[in-house]
């Protein structure tokens, strides 16, 4: 139990600053608090009364409201006794009943993560986690609707650790406590600017978890922490005396760093404690820029700079745009004191802006994801800011108390909210977001084979919607992923509000849509394929036919009606380039001589007598061409030139079906058919002039093809020759023709 005299002193701090109206409500609440507390302990093992009385004590010392003192009185009863719990609203108001509940659901998410899954392996593990931790912080304050819950929270933190390190209690239990207050509720004050508690937390925390290790550094600073501030305090004493005597106007605030902030130093930039200059620091706030270094110039002149200690981030600021000159200087017990030298301008940046120390501390970068909630915490910190300073310097003045209040109770994160997988991992969601964007956020296989929801072990429809702090669990469909899809209606209004759930649901529909098509067009284009009996057609090949890239491109273009099955048809029927070139035969009309059938072209294939032979139209061979033979499909042997391109293009895709043959035997009335390329300069009579030296040579001329531009002719004769020597002897005669430029056979 709580002495008299004890009781009386904690009573006094719990009331101070406040008005009348106020002590009688708090008076109130401490002896409805006291019946029914009786002896009862807290969930850490204090008494009861004596926790919640210590708690709203150290509300009392932030300079919180009356509502927020009472709340700290009372939220314990929940635990210890529900029903009189249930009677805080009739006594004391709906505030004070929000926020003990408030107080009481941020307790349960510390019960429901207690026992979190790991949330992954290997390399991303760690940053996996960190992420995880990151979420439950940002969810610790969207789950407070009121922001006095925190401060409510966060004081019960501080109250049972005190309680942890009087009764020297260090197991597994006080280990998870501290570990739980340095993830969240430390960073948490320190991002709220609660610097009284941040540094209480975090050392009573590490000395949870690792009790030698704080021993150790409390030794290394070899003085009480009354000392070391005692020290600070009188060396911003000495420095305020200097700047008055120089009419300089400044701001000079400082502190000695605490055990737990020394450990991550040493260990982050694995530092031996004596080459730490920033144990004991202190900061000066100026109204410009020359007065910065101004006052530089003066703390060198009273105590002795250390060399290469000095940093000025003001002419070169850091890369998130912080600005402060930093040195350390000799103090006069010739131990290092640092100090920080900066304008106000520079100093709101540094707390309220991108360079925010919470963000610098606990992040070491300025890479920052979530804007938007920074400025809340900036916008929340200037609140409570702003409620010390009026509590300070116009004690009574309840009207400014009250609209801080408002301004407090309605500067929530509410856009966002937090919801738990039933392995107490946490999940960022907008507002309103119901369990089909819970299911696409764990993951898209999820969300497609979603098929109901419970919210706290009861089944709900899909379209309710999620608020803070509860566990959702997804039941899906069976059976292998992808076997299973999303509905149509997921995307009518309601049932989702994320705008990356619906992307990914008209995803899956679009991907179905394409399935279906594909399915479709492959399958109209092979009943064509079987209705012109051309089913061992290469598709790749008549795709690209067709002009498409890819055959699936050819299969939805038919399935969405795009592209007709007549122009499929119309190929399957008109032979390649190639196959014309190939297997074309050659006839010629103008003597019976002339080679119509293979058997008559005097050509002889090796090792295949009897076999149909075709002179190629794309080379057009003739005695004594080198030539060679290609088996064709259906129309027997094509007669290539040796040096056929064509040729070399079909034989290197089907070797196996190149013969080797030679020229026979031909009679004196056989001719073969070629094709001579004239370029000459256009002029009356040059056909005329060429056809005479062609019929000079005796040599029929069956085909011409001429072509006339800006005075230059170009001609092709179809012509018949015997052998190739008839005609190099007609080129070379038609050479000499007046005009002619070139002459040769193609």
């Amino acid at each position: 139990m709580v002495s008299i005299v004890a009781l009386g002193d904690a009573t006094t701090q719990l009331l101070h600053g406040l008005g009348h109206e106020d002590c009688t409500r708090v008076k109130a609440a401490l002896d409805f608090a006291s019946a029914t507390y009786g002896d009862s302990l807290a969930t850490s093992g204090q008494g009861a009364f004596e926790f919640s009385l210590a708690v709203g004590g150290t509300l009392a010392l932030l300079r919180s409201d009356a509502e927020t003192r009472m709340a700290g009185l009372l939220f314990e009863l929940a635990v210890v006794d529900p029903a009189h719990a249930a009677q805080i609203e009739d006594r004391f108001g709906k505030d004070v009943a929000a926020m003990v509940h408030g107080v009481q659901q941020l307790i349960r998410l510390r019960d429901l993560t207690a026992n979190q899954a790991p949330v992954g392996r290997g390399k991303n593990a760690a940053q996996e986690a960190k992420a995880q931790v990151e979420t439950l912080r940002k969810m610790l304050l969207a789950m407070a609707s009121d922001m006095r819950v925190v401060l409510v929270r966060l004081a019960s933190c501080v109250t049972s650790l005190r309680w942890f390190a009087e009764q020297k209690r260090f197991d597994a239990v006080t280990h998870d406590y501290g570990r739980e207050v340095l993830d969240l509720y430390a960073p948490l004050a320190n991002r709220l600017g609660i610097f009284q508690l941040k540094w209480e937390l975090e050392d009573l925390a590490f000395r949870m978890m690792e009790p030698e290790t704080y021993k150790r550094i409390a030794k290394m600073l070899e003085e009480k922490r009354m000392l070391r501030e005692s020290f600070v305090q009188s060396a911003i004493t000495r420095l305020q005396d200097e700047l008055a005597a120089a009419g300089i106007k400044a701001e000079v605030s400082g502190r000695p760093k605490h055990i737990y902030s020394i450990y991550k130093k040493m260990r982050g930039k694995e530092l031996d404690f004596t080459a730490l200059y920033d144990v004991r620091a202190f900061r000066v706030i100026v109204a410009d820029v020359k007065t910065c270094y101004t006052v530089l110039g003066l703390v060198h002149n009273i105590w002795t700079p250390i060399p290469k200690e000095f940093d000025d981030y003001i002419s070169r600021p850091k890369p998130n745009g912080y600005q402060s000159l930093h040195t350390v200087v000799n103090a006069d017990d010739g131990r290092p004191l640092e100090v920080q030298i900066r304008t106000q301008e520079m100093h709101n940046f540094a707390e309220y802006g991108v360079a925010a120390h919470w963000r610098y501390k606990e992040e070491g970068g300025s890479n920052f994801k979530s804007q938007q909630y920074d400025e809340k915490i900036a916008w929340l910190r200037q609140l409570l800011a702003w409620n010390s300073d009026v509590a300070g310097a116009v004690a009574g003045q309840e009207e400014l108390q009250r609209e801080w209040v408002e301004k407090l109770k309605s500067t929530t994160l509410d856009d966002r909210i937090f919801v738990l997988t039933p392995q107490a991992r946490v999940l960022e969601l907008p507002v309103g977001a119901t369990p089909i964007d819970f299911a696409y956020h764990l993951h898209t296989d999820v969300g497609h084979r979603c098929r109901g929801a419970k919210i706290d072990g009861t089944m709900v429809p899909l379209n309710t919607a999620l608020h803070n702090g509860q566990t959702c669990e997804i039941i899906t469909a069976k059976g292998a992923p992808g076997s299973a899809g999303p509905s149509r209606d997921w995307l009518s209004p309601g049932y989702t509000v994320s705008s990356r759930t619906r992307t990914k649901i008209r995803a899956w529909f679009h991907a179905l849509e394409l399935a279906e098509t594909l399915a479709h067009g492959r399958g109209q284009v092979e009943k064509s394929l079987q209705r012109e009996g051309k089913t061992a057609v290469n598709l790749e090949a008549l795709a690209h036919k067709l002009g498409f890239a890819k055959l699936d491109d050819l299969f939805i273009a038919v399935g969405k009606d795009k592209f007709s099955l007549r122009h499929v048809e119309a190929a399957l029927h008109e032979p390649s380039e190639t196959a014309q070139q190939e297997d074309a035969a050659v006839v010629n009309k103008s003597r019976a001589s002339s080679v119509e059938q293979g058997a008559k072209s005097g050509v002889l294939v090796v090792g295949t007598e009897g076999l149909m032979t075709q002179l190629a139209r794309c080379c057009k061979p003739a005695p004594p061409d080198p030539i060679v033979g290609f088996v064709t499909r259906g129309k027997g042997v094509s007669i290539h030139r040796a040096s056929c391109k064509n040729f070399g293009e079909m034989a290197a895709k089907a070797p196996e079906r190149v013969l080797e043959t030679e020229w026979g035997r031909t009679g004196n009335d056989t001719v073969y058919p070629i094709d001579i390329f004239i370029l000459a300069s256009d002029r009356q009579g040059l056909l005329r002039d060429i056809s005479e030296v062609l019929t000079r040579e005796k040599i029929n001329v069956i085909g011409v093809n001429t072509q006339s531009a800006k005075g230059t002719a170009r001609m092709v004769f179809t012509a018949e020759i015997g052998a190739t020597g008839q005609l190099q002897k007609a080129l070379a005669a038609i050479a000499e023709v007046p005009g002619v430029q070139e002459a040769k056979r193609t």
